[in-house]
Parts: structure tokens; sequence; C-alpha cells
């Protein structure tokens, strides 16, 4: 739970571990992700839990590629079977200002940054991995909060979540994959340090730096806490979710 968030009663927020849920095997814990080759009705039962610690509304989990689409939840998105927690949208990061409707990102190393907008009441969830990172998701996101709901950036409240962090995050092959303007957050090791490009991309679209908090928390590190790919590939997902309460 981030601080600057937590002043805000009219929101829940949360990040969750991989303690306690009832996925086995190579997921154990509280696997989230439908996608990784759990026992869906394990992961379904996983999400019901977290529901239940979120309070009064639902989760909705979107379909993550790693790309820079933004999606606006203007309610619960339905489909053939919604009581399934099958996910009907497909996109990196979700915008919402619909009160009830809580808005989760899945992690195993990649960063969710959590933000909301106190003045105009709207939240954003964004799955930003490396990929989505050097493309600056978080710069997407916030112009479309801006666009949408007229957000000014600088009221937004921010959290970075637990992610691969400067200590693990090495790049072997970090000329063909990342972007020169990036380099300048490697060391000599080869290591990135995405948390202060988060950091970054924040400040420049107009958050002040005064309303971002870091969880600074390496997944790889501690994997008997968070999952981590970096770890072990074969890894579930855990969730960071933040939401309006329903009055």
């Amino acid at each position: 739970m981030f601080e600057n968030l937590a002043g805000f009663d009219e929101i829940n927020h949360a990040v969750f571990t991989r303690i306690n849920g009832i996925s086995c095997g190579h997921y154990d814990g509280l696997n989230l992700s439908l996608s990784v080759g759990d026992d869906a009705n394990l992961v379904n039962a996983n999400r019901n839990s977290i529901s239940l610690v979120m309070g009064d509304g639902v989760v909705v989990f979107a379909h993550q590629i790693h790309e820079t689409d933004i999606l606006i939840v203007n309610g619960i998105p339905r489909n053939k079977d919604s009581s399934s927690h099958q996910e009907a949208l497909t996109g990196d990061g979700l915008v919402t200002a619909a009160a009830g409707t809580f808005i989760a990102v899945k992690l195993a190393d990649c960063q969710a940054v959590m933000m909301y907008d106190p003045v105009k009441k709207v939240l954003a969830n964004v799955h930003s991995g490396w990929r989505g990172s050097i493309q600056n998701i978080i710069g997407r996101c916030i112009e479309v909060m801006r666009r949408q709901f007229n957000t000014n950036p600088e009221d937004i409240v921010a959290g970075i979540s637990p992610s691969l962090g400067p200590c693990c995050c090495e790049f072997i092959h970090y000329r063909d994959e990342i972007p020169q303007p990036y380099w300048k957050y490697k060391d000599n090791r080869d290591h990135f340090d995405f948390w202060s490009v988060s950091r970054d991309q924040l400040i420049s679209s107009g958050v002040n730096p005064e309303n971002i908090e870091t969880a600074n928390i390496c997944t790889k590190c501690n994997s008997h806490l968070f999952y981590s790919y970096r770890q072990s590939k074969n890894s579930g997902r855990f969730a960071a979710v933040i939401g309006i309460k329903q009055t």
C-alpha cells in the first residue's frame, strides 16, 4: 500500500503478494493470471479472494500484451460468462472514473503505475514492462486522462509498484533492445533503473515529484513474496489493484 494514495478515503488500492493463494506447483500461491498455464478454477478462486479484500465492487482484469493501448473502463466489461473472470478487454493501461470498478494489473517483474486524480476523481493503472516503458506508456496514459477527463497532471498522485529493480534488471543485449536515450539509466554492469525511468516519465508529463511514491522493492530479490519471471519463467502473476469506492 502506498502512503500517498492511502490518504484518500474515497479510493481503495492494494499490491497483493503471492502469499495465501491456492495455486500449486510453479504457480504456488495467489496466482491471478489465466494465461500462464495454471488451472482456471484456481485462478478464479484467487481472483474472488482479492475481490473480497477490495470490498464492494468488481475487479477488472485485461489481457495484457506489452503494448501501449489505454482503455477507458466505464463500468464492468461483460462477456458470455462474466462470472468466470474471463478478460473481455485487451490492453496495458486502464482508466476509470466509475465507482465500484477496481482496475487490476498483473505482474511478474513489470511495474504497475497506479495514478489518481483527486480533483476529477479519475484513476489509472498501467502495466509498464520494459517494452511499454521505452514507448512511454505512462505518458500516453496521462494524455488520455487529460484528454478524456480534463485531468491536470499536477493533480495526479502516483505509486510505482514492486518490480524488477536496478539490482537485477540486466540487459545483455541492450544495444539491440533499449533505445539509446534510455542508456543513461544503465550502470556499468548493464543493469537498468526502470524505477527512475518511470519516475522521470511521470515528471515529464507534469506530475509533481512530491506526488510520486516508489515501492523500491525488487521482485526477483523477493521472489518468496512476489512472482518473478526473471527468477522462474514458469511463474504466476501477482496484481496491483485500485478503484473508487461505491457510496
